[in-house]
């Protein structure tokens, strides 16, 4: 059965669909002996695909991890500084990678994987799933939290309210739990700069049905049954909408 290449490539487990298509528009990706191009499909079974020199062979059984990352560990699957990175933690004999992103200084819960579809699922603008970050700020008053709350754009670039409950106060300083349902660029800590406070400590707790508690920093494990089986169905929906 004929498949997109990026999708072929992404179910590899050798990087999301979207940076299988940037390997296939840089020349990088061959199908029988020429280069490929974005567009094309081919048939794992009989045509011969080649990323980078090297030759796909079967599909690799799916791998489903969640990680507790830590604090100034890079997601990303490699880098070219030597810098630590969070799939240099999980040692699974697959090759998987980050699904999202973590900046350096956040911690907390992370999806990787090499199915490339439930990757897309997670990550796709139109999904609207819940993600949960507990986080510390100051200067913090009472009234930051309806203003989080009430925030409908950043930057010009309209967003979704915000759920926001504060956990946690002392004098000045608050932990929060907000709730958000998109992914934008870096979107917790423009939110609070926003409404001028400064993030000390970022820890995301919950994406959709999976949930952090009883890792602790550094340490992964795969997915139970029930946290797959919700993987999957979000991204037998999204293949549907996408029809």
């Amino acid at each position: 059965m004929k498949e997109r290449l990026q999708k072929i490539i992404s179910g590899h487990g050798i990087c999301s669909r979207r940076a299988a298509e940037k390997l296939i528009a840089d020349g990088r990706v061959k199908l029988n002996g020429a280069v490929a191009e974005i567009g094309m499909s081919a048939d794992i079974e009989s045509d011969i695909i080649e990323v980078d020199g090297k030759v796909l062979g079967d599909r690799p059984e799916s791998v489903y991890i969640l990680l507790n990352k830590p604090r100034g560990v890079l997601t990303t699957s490699s880098d070219d500084r030597g810098r630590k990175t969070v799939v240099q933690l999980v040692d699974c004999g697959e090759r998987v990678y980050p699904v999202g992103r973590l900046d350096l200084t956040s911690e907390g819960l992370l999806v990787l994987t090499n199915d490339g579809d439930v990757a897309r699922a997670l990550t796709h603008p139109s999904g609207g799933i819940e993600k949960t970050y507990r986080v510390t700020v100051e200067p913090f008053v009472e009234s930051k939290v309806e203003e989080l709350a009430a925030l409908d754009e950043l930057d010009g670039e309209p967003i979704n309210p915000a759920k926001v409950t504060v956990v946690q106060q002392s004098e000045g300083r608050a932990k929060l739990e907000i709730v958000i349902n998109q992914g934008k660029n870096r979107q917790i800590r423009r939110m609070c700069e926003a409404v001028g406070m400064d993030v000390h400590r970022l820890k995301r707790t919950r994406i959709g049905e999976l949930k952090l508690a009883g890792l602790r920093p550094g340490e992964w494990r795969y997915m139970e049954k029930e946290e797959i089986r919700w993987l999957k169905g979000l991204a037998k929906s999204m293949g549907r909408d996408a029809k």
